[in-house]
């Protein structure tokens, strides 16, 4: 999914690998299959025998940010983290491009993140007022800050402390002359995994399609709460918490991570169609083909055109050269956008009634526009399954969605929203659905999953967000629906 017609995003990824000559094209292969994570810039980080950093970073996509064929080479280093973003918190200039750089007295630091911190606000209020200066207004380097003021005798102490102290959803990579930290926080919102080369040496990705990348082995994922230490001896296992449930992002599976990445041992592409055969199930539809959006609602197609009995065909032609929609400041560039990227194959439309799979529904842009691109092609009628449910309330753990009224299904009713995409029918995979179609199967609500776009019962406090929070129009009543999945229009 590198290039996505949606207006949904990750935060970023994160790549780190321990004591290997080539530790910064490692860097950069794993990031690069971490790319669909975030666009907005890129950084790599390497470990130099002295003990100090040297880094690359800049605006743009990996391959834009090392475009010189020497800029991989000039990293010299046994050890490195890289990182590829887009803020949902922080401004996009280059100083909040990651991994973050701290220059000590007697040593360096260097620092990657991955999600949103729910109390960033406060904290950075508090060390601001303690006389801490900030390189940066990115969350992030809210917990170096922290780190440096515990009263702890080791820098592992301090960070313990410290990570005791930050909310919300945080996957960190800290890498220091002695080791490469990886920390979870104690809900594991994002994904982070373990593998090893056949060299032996370890490395932590966001996914497991880097480790893929490098050809390295799955070892283990991260688990919430823990706090994993590499170095030359192999890895440790350390918790800062044991304070700990399990709810991972549910639209890790719906959309976010590569369909070739598993997450606690469940493969996202298979996940996804499981997703569509159960949207299918739920909503039995009378059509003659069934036309996934590119790309990450292929798998779903798949799905529903198994339970449907019907072909699934390549409908849409999607431009893989074009930006991310969701780049676009603005809602008419969004809209430009989305007419660069798709096209109807009016070859196979035309006639048809047909079904047209999606992974979720946003603002309903997208949306509208792709019915009526088949409608003009000749389609005679547009049936829409979306394989997740309704998308109602926002996200405060790392997903650029923070306001209630940027979304369509909190401010409108199904049927309401078929008018306005102009749709024959729209149809929800239900939250029952969802948690049975992806299969996690943890001792934990929903399996796992947090669902807390769906239904608004969200994990952990909201913090800083707790003012900023607006619950849709019908609280009670999307509540309701979202637990029973609202299918009909």
């Amino acid at each position: 999914m590198a290039v996505e017609v949606k207006s949904l995003n990750e935060e970023c990824g994160v790549f780190g690998i321990w004591n290997d000559k080539n530790a910064a094209q490692l860097t950069y292969f794993g990031l690069h299959a971490l790319q669909h994570r975030g666009q907005e810039g890129a950084g790599i980080v390497t470990l130099q025998k002295d003990g100090r950093m040297k880094r690359q970073r800049g605006l743009g996509l990996l391959a834009d940010v090392f475009k010189d064929p020497e800029s991989i080479d000039k990293l010299d280093g046994h050890s490195a983290i890289g990182h590829v973003r887009y803020g949902t918190s922080g401004s996009r200039g280059i100083e909040n491009i990651q991994p973050l750089v701290f220059h000590y007295v007697d040593k360096d630091f260097a620092m990657a993140h991955n999600g949103n911190l729910t109390n960033a606000v406060t904290l950075r209020k508090k060390l601001e007022d303690d006389g801490a200066y900030f390189q940066s207004n990115s969350d992030t380097e809210v917990l170096m800050h922290l780190i440096k003021r515990q009263e702890q005798p080791t820098f592992e102490k301090q960070l313990i402390d410290a990570l005791q102290v930050i909310q919300g959803g945080f996957a960190y990579l800290i890498l220091t002359k002695k080791c490469l930290y990886a920390a979870l926080d104690p809900n594991g919102f994002r994904p982070m995994v373990i593998g090893q080369m056949k060299n032996g040496v370890y490395v932590v990705a966001s996914e497991t399609c880097a480790l893929d990348a490098i050809g390295a082995r799955f070892v283990r994922d991260v688990l919430p709460g823990e706090l994993i230490k590499i170095d030359d001896n192999g890895y440790e296992v350390l918790h800062f918490t044991k304070k700990t449930q399990l709810s991972i992002c549910s639209m890790e599976f719906i959309y976010f991570a590569r369909p070739d990445s598993s997450i606690y041992g469940v493969n996202v592409y298979q996940a996804r169609q499981r997703m569509g055969m159960q949207v299918a199930k739920e909503n039995s539809l009378d059509v003659d083909i069934v036309v996934g959006v590119p790309n990450s609602a292929l798998p779903a197609a798949t799905g529903v055109a198994q339970v449907l009995g019907v072909p699934d065909e390549m409908g849409l032609i999607k431009n893989q050269y074009s930006a991310r929609t969701f780049i676009q400041p603005t809602q008419s560039l969004r809209e430009k956008g989305v007419k660069m990227k798709l096209a109807a194959l009016e070859a196979v439309v035309k006639g048809k009634r047909v079904c047209l799979v999606d992974d979720s529904i946003v603002r309903g842009t997208t949306s509208k526009y792709i019915i009526n691109l088949l409608k003009e092609a000749g389609a005679t009628e547009v049936h829409v399954l979306i394989a997740s449910p309704p998308l109602k309330f926002p996200c405060f753990y790392g997903i650029d969605i923070e306001k209630t009224q940027e979304l369509m299904a909190a401010n409108m009713t199904v049927g309401q929203m078929r008018h306005q995409i102009g749709a024959d029918s729209l149809h929800f995979l239900s939250l029952e659905g969802l948690v049975d179609a992806v299969g996690l199967k943890q001792d934990a609500p929903n399996e796992g999953l947090c669902v807390a776009y769906f239904n608004g019962d969200y994990p952990t406090p909201l913090y800083d967000y707790e003012e900023k929070y607006e619950a849709p129009k019908t609280l009670e009543d999307h509540k309701l629906s979202a637990v029973k999945g609202e299918r009909n229009a």
